[in-house]
């Protein structure tokens, strides 16, 4: 093989080793956040709900802590607190979304008037928009219209809804359990008030 023929398939191979770095080999900064696509491959921490009612089951979150730092370590506090225990389901739109987490008014028993109003002695969170897109089973931090209003309510998507992406902070993730939470009792109205006895979230722990 002479010499420049074996410059020339250098060359070539060089440029097939870029091309490989290139597709195969994630540059940091080159593309978005976002999370993986099998549940707990990153060891991400995990709260479960057991839910009674209309619905009845286990319902595993996977927290996005890389993402939402803060809003999963609020999860995480109130959680381990004993804070949602016995909270009810207060606000659920079919087609929508379940909405829960008032551990002030949100209590089973309470005045279901004032569900959905109150929040935790914690101070509001600041806003941690990511570019995951609210997908059935996604978990979203509810708020007022103050970006930086969220505090302990959640809700959990139905459906997709990407009119939420970048505009709510998107928490976690459902893993397990979803067919319990597509089972809630529906709310009426389109602000989804649940009538009568709602569903609630029995216990809530994280799973070590």
């Amino acid at each position: 093989m002479s010499r420049s023929t074996l410059i020339a398939w250098l060359i070539f191979a060089a440029g097939v080793a870029l091309l490989a770095v290139y597709y195969f080999v994630a540059v940091p900064g080159s593309s978005p956040q976002v999370v993986t696509d099998r549940p707990g491959e990153a060891g991400r921490a995990r709260i479960a709900l057991t839910v009674a009612g209309e619905a009845e089951g286990a319902v595993v979150i996977e927290l996005f802590d890389t993402l939402a730092p803060k809003h999963a370590e609020r999860l995480l506090t109130l959680t381990r607190e004993g804070a949602y225990d016995g909270v009810v389901f207060h606000r659920v739109i079919d087609g929508f979304m379940a909405q829960t987490g008032d551990v002030e008014f949100g209590k089973d028993g309470a005045d279901m008037r004032r569900a959905g109003t109150g929040g935790s002695s914690y101070p509001d969170l600041p806003a941690e928009f990511s570019e995951e897109s609210f997908v059935a089973g996604m978990v979203g931090m509810a708020r007022s219209s103050d970006p930086d209003s969220a505090n302990s309510q959640f809700f959990i998507m139905f459906e997709p809804a990407t009119h939420l992406d970048g505009s709510y902070t998107a928490v976690g993730r459902v893993v397990d359990g979803l067919d319990v939470v597509m089972a809630i009792k529906r709310g009426e109205g389109p602000n989804g008030a649940v009538i009568g006895a709602p569903d609630r979230i029995v216990s809530a722990r994280v799973v070590e």
